[in-house]
């Protein structure tokens, strides 16, 4: 076997044609997307691996995944040979890094951040449409963050996984769940910022379901903590759409992209 390279990717995608990241035969993920792509520049079978494994529907604004690559590619002539064949789809590498072999896209992440929006208006929504969840009542977000403080730290998240979830426990460790309010034309979009090292599958999704509720008036602050401590998938409120959400940011100890020069080019 030739000695390969290993580059960090960055990446940005709409999440509406897509099955979630992970490649799915005969379906179409970003993961596949940008499998064929490096297919294409290096005839092989591509296995690459990212930082989170969003669902369908779910966005990115800064996907990790690392490639191993044949070819001694500058970090510039491979995003720019990766982004002219993933056209037409919404997939762009926005950065790109040669890195150490150590590095591991999904196993060396300490923290991921997503990013949740809420669109709180009467009128529909237009340029925002299919990238916020909108509703049309006011929320009340001084009740949502008082409810939002009994789901920080460590806890059994069961009432707020999917019943398909695969992971081994339930029990998670959320390091922040902050929300703002920012103005837009006829309303405001509330945004969710959630931090944790690791998620449980629709986690954040159904967290933001049930503070909406909370914010409706359906649920007092308190019965956050209640439907936390029930550890019953029915307790759950409504879970929200996946089109508001985005994975934000990955936190590694070292910021692969740090002393990226990509955008100079």
């Amino acid at each position: 076997m030739p000695a390969m390279q290993r580059y960090a990717l960055k990446i940005e995608y709409h999440g509406a044609p897509f099955v979630g990241w992970q490649r799915q035969i005969g379906l179409a993920s970003v993961q596949g997307a940008i499998e064929d792509a490096l297919a294409k520049i290096e005839p092989r079978v591509h296995n690459i691996a990212a930082a989170g494994r969003t669902d369908a529907g779910v966005h990115g604004l800064a996907q990790v995944a690392h490639c191993d690559m044949e070819r001694d590619w500058t970090p510039f002539r491979l995003s720019e040979a990766i982004n002219y064949h993933l056209k037409p789809l919404p997939v762009a590498i926005v950065d790109c890094v040669a890195v150490d072999d150590d590095f591991h896209a999904r196993f060396s992440a300490q923290e991921r951040r997503y990013l949740f929006r809420v669109l709180v208006r009467r009128a529909p929504a237009t340029h925002q449409a299919g990238l916020v969840w909108q509703v049309k009542k006011p929320l009340n977000i001084d009740l949502m963050r008082e409810g939002a403080s009994h789901l920080i730290g460590e806890h059994d998240f069961t009432t707020f996984r999917s019943t398909i979830c695969q992971a081994q426990t339930p029990v998670k460790t959320l390091d922040r769940l902050e929300m703002k309010e920012v103005p837009v034309s006829g309303g405001v979009e509330v945004h969710f910022d959630v931090r944790a090292r690791s998620f449980l599958h629709n986690q954040v999704r159904s967290i933001v379901g049930t503070l909406e509720r909370v914010g409706a008036g359906s649920f007092a602050p308190d019965d956050v903590r209640k439907i936390r401590d029930a550890r019953e998938r029915t307790a759950c409120g409504p879970v929200s759409p996946p089109h508001g959400l985005y994975l934000s940011h990955v936190t590694y100890k070292t910021d692969p992209f740090a002393q990226s020069t990509l955008g100079q080019q």
